[in-house]
């Protein structure tokens, strides 16, 4: 008999183990953990049906830190794990932590199998731009100049753009949030009500090796200004009143790509200014692109336009497969060429 019992209610501190949390003093993982852990019982997870499968780094700690099931695993295999987790037992759900150099160095190849195959899971990518776990090396988003213990003079390399990088590998879901937004439990949740892969980028501050690098729009005195919270449906509109007004995102139609408008007396309309549409993935490319300075960064729902995921799409093809079918293990074992072993020895 099936137990008709409704599941019980969690709350937070349901999804808190008895493991020492082992991050640096002030590290932005610690906000990250708290604000996955107010999210699901939000979202009404439960820890016997939660997966957490991470990789290698400072941020890969985390499944020992909620109250689920979960596997630490090797550098930049935690998509090929979840893969697995989510193909056996496609009633749970699986949640991927990583770095940028666990997902994006090693892990690059993986990452880009995971989004673009489109299975269902959040993974979420904690960014702060350098390595962390090995002492401070630059990592592939370190920004060029970035001086670390493997860069001294600084960096020369190009760094990649985790979102911009998830598009390009056929995300159907691509975010951004910072590890202290008050938005960020609302930006993961739209990641676990979407049914496929769904990539979080989450700017986290390295107390340590990196510390206050995305300073620029994540400090109360900047956030008016260095922040695009994207809604969709509503206007890309930023900028504080008191300070010089508010303005907008449109699009130069002349060298097709966006630009800021001043927005005069709220006619947002009459400036340009561009309506947020959630499945716009050409939209989507250019606000990833959009360099931060003389662009807000944008943060929020960048894309979401869902299509059928990975596990089932395969689980279709071996039920059609299986139709009509009966299992016979013994004929199984029996089919094709066979040897039998007997005292003069093995016979065809």
């Amino acid at each position: 008999m099936n137990d008709m019992t409704p599941p019980q209610k969690t709350l937070p501190k349901d999804w808190e183990t008895d493991q020492e949390v082992r991050w640096c003093p002030g590290c932005g993982d610690y906000a990250i953990l708290k604000a996955v852990q107010r999210t699901l019982p939000e979202i009404g997870a439960r820890p016997e049906k939660t997966v957490f499968v991470s990789g290698i780094g400072c941020s890969s700690r985390f499944p020992y830190y909620v109250e689920s099931f979960g596997f630490h695993t090797i550098h930049g295999r935690a998509p090929a794990v979840a893969t697995g987790v989510k193909l056996a037992n496609p009633d749970l759900d699986v949640w991927i932590i990583t770095g940028d150099g666990d997902a994006l160095s090693i892990g690059g190849n993986h990452t880009m199998h995971v989004l673009r195959r489109n299975l269902d899971c959040q993974i979420l990518l904690f960014n702060n731009e350098i390595y962390g776990l090995t002492k401070g090396q630059y990592s592939p988003t370190s920004r060029e100049g970035t001086r670390s213990p493997s860069t001294p003079y600084g960096s020369v390399d190009h760094p990649a753009k985790p979102a911009a990088f998830a598009l390009g590998a056929g995300a159907r879901f691509v975010a951004r949030g910072y590890d202290v937004a008050k938005q960020l439990p609302d930006v993961l949740k739209a990641a676990y009500a979407h049914k496929g892969a769904a990539f979080v980028e989450i700017f986290q501050n390295c107390i340590v090796y990196n510390k206050d690098v995305f300073a620029g729009f994540t400090e109360k005195q900047h956030a008016a200004d260095g922040q695009l919270w994207l809604e969709n449906g509503k206007p890309m509109l930023f900028g504080d009143m008191k300070k010089g007004g508010t303005r907008g995102i449109a699009l130069d139609r002349d060298k097709l790509c966006l630009k800021v408008v001043d927005v005069v007396d709220g006619d947002w309309q009459a400036a340009g200014v561009i309506v947020h549409d959630v499945t716009n993935r050409s939209v989507a490319h250019m606000l990833v692109e959009m360099p931060f300075g003389p662009f807000p960064m944008a943060l929020g729902i960048l894309y979401d336009d869902p299509k059928p995921s990975f596990e089932q799409a395969v689980i279709a093809q071996n039920e059609q497969a299986a139709s009509g079918k009966t299992p016979d293990l013994q004929k199984l074992l029996s089919s094709g060429q066979t040897w039998t072993v007997g005292a003069s020895g093995p016979q065809l």
